[in-house]
């Protein structure tokens, strides 16, 4: 008897992996997350040990395209199974200029561009576009030094600039203390939409740390 509930013990705890799994189709979500990175804090905290040419000096590397993010109203599908011919090294390449690395965008397709249910190429050409409609705030591009200040103040910016906007349409996100993301939430047709309560978890600190461009 016991080893009888032990097996239908098994049984049901796995039912919602498989739940999951199923759900995992490509072209099977809600909306789109897209999020953009502030470069000078992946630099602090990954890049400069990678030594990194995202990283050098002079680069000019602000807001990058970390990536376009296929969601459920909660939670999010990823390394769904497709069909769909894998980027060439030359569609990743082409990438390099808003994600900052062609490593990156073969990632980020082989993660969530996967579930997107578009090519490899329609699926660029559509991250691309969201990433344009975007108005990243001038401001904050011209520091010259780095600071501390209330992450709701990134926020702020980015409401101010792009007045379609309202608050609980994005998020900002901290990592050790520092600024990371700005989160954005859009519809499959890249309209401005409200965040799922899963990703409108906004960054509380007072005095995140703000780094500089190079």
């Amino acid at each position: 008897m016991r080893l009888v509930r032990f097996v239908i013990f098994i049984a049901l705890m796995a039912l919602p992996v498989q739940g999951r799994a199923e759900e995992a189709r490509a072209g099977a979500f809600d909306y789109y997350v897209l999020a953009l990175s502030w470069t000078p804090t992946w630099c602090a905290l990954e890049g400069d040990a990678r030594d990194s040419p995202q990283c050098d000096p002079g680069r000019g590397f602000g807001f990058t395209l970390h990536g376009l993010w296929p969601q459920y109203e909660e939670g999010w599908p990823s390394f769904c199974p497709t069909a769909r011919n894998p980027p060439s090294r030359g569609l990743t390449g082409a990438m390099a200029d808003i994600m900052g690395s062609a490593g990156l965008a073969w990632h980020q397709w082989r993660k969530h561009g996967v579930c997107s249910g578009l090519s490899a190429e329609d699926y660029y050409a559509l991250s691309r576009l969201a990433y344009d409609r975007v108005e990243r705030p001038d401001l904050l591009r011209r520091l010259d030094r780095e600071v501390r200040l209330p992450a709701r103040v990134i926020e702020e910016a980015f409401l101010e600039a792009n007045p379609d906007l309202e608050p609980d349409m994005l998020t900002v996100t901290c990592r050790a203390g520092r600024v990371q993301e700005v989160r954005l939430c859009l519809t499959r047709d890249l309209e401005p939409r409200v965040c799922g309560d899963d990703v409108v978890r906004d960054c509380t600190l007072e005095g995140a740390i703000f780094s500089p461009m190079r």
